[in-house]
């Protein structure tokens, strides 16, 4: 697991420009959302890249969920997992080589990102508890997505159509409290928005860096999540099975 881990990661080391674009986007969004419109948007709070922060956070994973897609479909189309298969090896080790970058990298996106809205005012009186609650749910929503890349990764028949993947899953955290509240949304909208996984992801991380009751957001959140999980983890299993 070490050494596909070591080379999917050196793969993401060399194309750095995978890292940079997965960074810029969301902060420039940030950058857009507080200084541009923030001042149009009511969200109740004062600071308002504190209520932006975790939905900026959640785009920043689902805009890299698409590279992830794009290097399994490489992989697919250059025989390198019939080249491991044959190898003494547990046939899914290629497989999670590439689940684990996209943790690893999506971690120092997510990190960068932080820093930046430190100096754009970001504040909170977070514990390390709740740091740490945080960085394991949004550990949990990469691994949620990237299962769902590795589908389009295993499945796709063109470059575009494995990149793609990326573009619906944009959407989610657009649709949801990550912007606005929902209360200021049309009726159906708003039905969609609280009742979809990003909307009680987003309000158990803005809850618990604010020191706020977290309530029923957090076991939503890790059921959506874990949910997601074992189907796309099935399916993508059951797509890998059949490139073997």
């Amino acid at each position: 697991m070490s050494v596909m881990l070591g080379r999917s990661m050196r793969h993401v080391f060399r194309s750095m420009d995978t890292i940079i674009t997965v960074t810029i986007m969301p902060i420039a969004m940030m950058l857009l959302f507080v200084y541009v419109l923030g001042g149009a948007i009511q969200t109740g709070t004062d600071n308002y890249v504190n209520y932006l922060l975790p939905g900026i956070l959640l785009i920043a994973i689902a805009n890299s969920v698409g590279y992830v897609s794009y290097r399994l479909f490489l992989d697919k189309q250059r025989g390198i997992f019939e080249r491991f298969n044959s190898m003494p090896i547990a046939r899914s080790t290629a497989l999670w080589g590439h689940v684990l970058t996209s943790m690893l990298s999506n971690m120092i996106s997510l990190f960068v990102i932080i820093l930046v809205a430190l100096i754009m005012g970001f504040r909170s009186p977070a514990g390390i508890l709740s740091w740490l609650a945080v960085a394991g749910i949004l550990s949990l929503f990469t691994l949620t997505l990237t299962w769902i890349a590795a589908i389009a990764g295993l499945s796709a028949k063109s470059v575009d159509g494995a990149a793609a993947i990326a573009y619906p899953l944009h959407f989610l955290p657009l649709i949801s409290s990550a912007f606005v509240p929902t209360k200021t949304m049309s009726a159906g909208v708003r039905a969609f928005a609280e009742n979809q996984p990003v909307t009680s992801i987003v309000e158990s991380i803005r809850a618990l860096l604010s020191n706020h009751p977290i309530g029923n957001s957090l076991w939503i959140a890790l059921a959506w999540c874990i949910g997601i999980i074992i189907v796309a983890h099935i399916l993508a299993m059951r797509a890998y099975r059949k490139r073997g």
